[in-house]
């Protein structure tokens, strides 16, 4: 079921321990790497995300999974994904249907469904998640956040439990269920069957490391991925990212070391190949920089990134026949981008070119 698969991690598991799961896949016949590449067919949201990350973050997060075309999946539907966790009894409702009866938002939904608010994390839900997605609609109706929900539900425990419950919220940020005339904070014990203090650790690490990244504080990123390595040598995408940030603060030879760790230890990663045909193209050697792009299509024949590269160092080598070719195979990828328009220029140019040196 999971052959070829290659699931990419966003955040750490709170079920168990990553290096178990790298373990399941690979026994499989797919794979669990962190952060999603071009090769990643599936996307994994980790429940530790909503302790975090702030609810913005998340939310672009989710949907540049979203934009992706990849299926993704919630920690509960990764383990059903590999046969660990138990199917719902009587899960037959519709997704439309849930949300017709409950009047809870469609991003509301996949939200709370992607850290598994619900008995089931997609359709069909259960009962119980139908009366669960009521409540939670009563709450948002009430100010609170879907964040806030799901990192209450998520300490609560067992999820169906909270059916039987009163639900109500005090603010934005902490829901409480009503218990005769009190209020109980839901912060139940969370079954965690294995020690994972170590791999915990590092997953906090790794997520420094991308947060220092996108805020553009390269020096540190680098650092941090440099500390994620060490722990896990490995983790080609923490050498991939950490030679992007080597990159952005202008050390590329360190950068050329990095996108070569990330290649040895990951051979198919397409991305490593296409940044360094990138690094190898600035320092003037266009050659070595087209055999690494090239590699890089022959991994993913839609890369289209690379055939406008390639197009790019045939024309500035004089080579219109050649960028011809390559501007005309961006095009069937893509016909409506900016850089689409640029290819059709460049067609256009070569042709004009190329018969103007037939007809002398």
């Amino acid at each position: 079921m999971n052959e070829g698969r290659i699931y990419g991690l966003i955040g750490a598991l709170a079920a168990f321990p990553r290096r178990l799961a790298v373990r399941e896949v690979a026994r499989q016949g797919g794979e669990l790497q962190h952060g999603v590449t071009r090769r990643t067919t599936h996307v994994v949201f980790g429940r530790t995300l909503l302790h975090k990350s702030d609810e913005a973050r998340l939310e672009a997060r989710f949907d540049a999974a979203s934009a992706s075309g990849r299926p993704v999946l919630s920690e509960n539907g990764f383990l059903r994904a590999l046969g660990l966790l138990d199917q719902v009894e009587g899960a037959g409702m519709t997704r439309q249907s849930l949300l017709d009866q409950a009047k809870l938002a469609p991003r509301e939904l996949d939200l709370l469904s992607l850290f598994d608010a619900f008995e089931r994390d997609a359709e069909p839900y259960a009962f119980r998640d139908l009366i669960l997605a009521r409540k939670y609609a009563a709450l948002l109706a009430g100010g609170s956040t879907w964040s806030a929900i799901a990192r209450s539900v998520r300490r609560s425990g067992a999820v169906a439990q909270l059916s039987a419950l009163s639900l109500q919220a005090d603010g934005k940020d902490t829901i409480y269920a009503r218990l005769g005339a009190d209020l109980a904070e839901l912060d139940g014990q969370r079954l965690l069957p294995l020690d994972r203090t170590g791999d915990a650790e590092l997953e906090d690490l790794f997520a420094l490391a991308e947060d220092a990244e996108e805020d553009g504080r390269y020096d540190e990123a680098a650092a941090l991925y440099r500390r994620c390595l060490a722990a896990d040598p490995g983790d080609s995408v923490a050498a991939f990212n950490r030679a992007n940030c080597l990159r952005a603060a202008g050390m590329g030879s360190e950068a050329m070391q990095g996108y070569m760790r990330a290649i040895k230890l990951d051979p198919k990663f397409v991305e490593a190949w296409f940044n360094l045909a990138g690094l190898f193209a600035s320092e003037g050697k266009a050659r070595t920089a087209r055999r690494h792009l090239e590699k890089a299509i022959a991994l993913d024949p839609a890369y289209a990134d690379a055939m406008f590269n390639l197009a790019n160092l045939a024309y500035e080598a004089g080579d219109l026949a050649e960028a011809r070719r390559w501007w005309e195979a961006y095009l069937r990828l893509d016909a409506t981008s900016e850089w689409a328009k640029t290819a059709a220029k460049g067609i256009q140019y070569a042709d004009l070119h190329l018969k103007e040196r037939t007809a002398s």
